[in-house]
């Protein structure tokens, strides 16, 4: 049991930044687009109407949607946004998928 929650709290202090990336681009995907009554950006509580931030969520928010054009109409990286942080998340991934196999030891070379 302990090992189990050990392996645990080890593959997610190792995959948080993966883990993040994911998280954060669900939650855009579950957002409402049309929706900028409620947030948490200090521009927009500052009363800033053309937050940067806020243009880029909303346009992710609405690419997920299906709505292109209206994504691209809210900040023009709203889809490469997507893509970089979906690639990054399996990289961090990937490469610590990699690094548990190096740290592995081979005992197939006393054979």
């Amino acid at each position: 049991m302990q090992v189990k929650l050990k392996k645990a709290i080890s593959f997610f202090r190792l995959n948080l930044e993966g883990a993040v990336w994911i998280i954060a681009l669900c939650l855009l995907a579950f957002m409402d687009p049309a929706n900028t009554q409620q947030s948490l950006c200090l521009l927009h509580l500052a009363g800033v109407e053309s937050c940067p931030g806020c243009g880029l969520g909303h346009s992710v928010s609405s690419a997920f949607h299906g709505d292109f054009y209206g994504s691209f109409r809210q900040h023009p990286l709203g889809l490469p946004a997507i893509m970089l942080l979906f690639l990054r998340s399996l990289q961090v991934f990937y490469q610590n998928i990699k690094y548990q196999q190096q740290k592995k030891p081979n005992y197939d070379k006393d054979l």
